[in-house]
């Protein structure tokens, strides 16, 4: 998914502002679902996050074009592992793995098997 940068994504100094980089990786997420015909919230719950790690390689600027990639690393019973990666052209900036729980009602739930291989086959 590509991305351009906008002064309301930067701190004074026209670099992106470091939260920033994680909204770039959860709209990802949802587009994921979004160009595939489905929806973030599916089977009456939703994935959260859960725990992530996140590596600031160099920065993004005002008018930069990025392009954010995902890779989905496991599908566990209630949770999902992915990496996402966030590249100015060629170069790495940012990568980051989520490991997020799927929940109905605020607690965990089983993943359906019809969902689990839905999100192997497209990501």
């Amino acid at each position: 998914m590509k991305i351009r940068i906008y002064y309301e994504d930067t701190d004074m100094g026209g670099i992106v502002y470091h939260a920033n980089y994680i909204k770039f990786c959860e709209r990802a997420r949802s587009e994921f679902f979004f160009s595939n015909g489905l929806s973030p919230a599916f089977e009456g719950g939703h994935f959260v996050v859960r725990h992530l790690e996140a590596d600031f390689k160099a920065p993004a600027t005002l008018g930069d074009i990025i392009e954010v990639t995902s890779k989905v690393l496991s599908v566990g019973g209630a949770s999902l592992e992915i990496k996402q990666e966030i590249y100015k052209g060629d170069l790495l900036i940012f990568s980051m793995i989520g490991k997020y729980a799927y929940v109905i009602g605020g607690k965990p739930a089983k993943i359906s098997e019809i969902v689990k291989e839905m999100i192997q086959k497209i990501y």
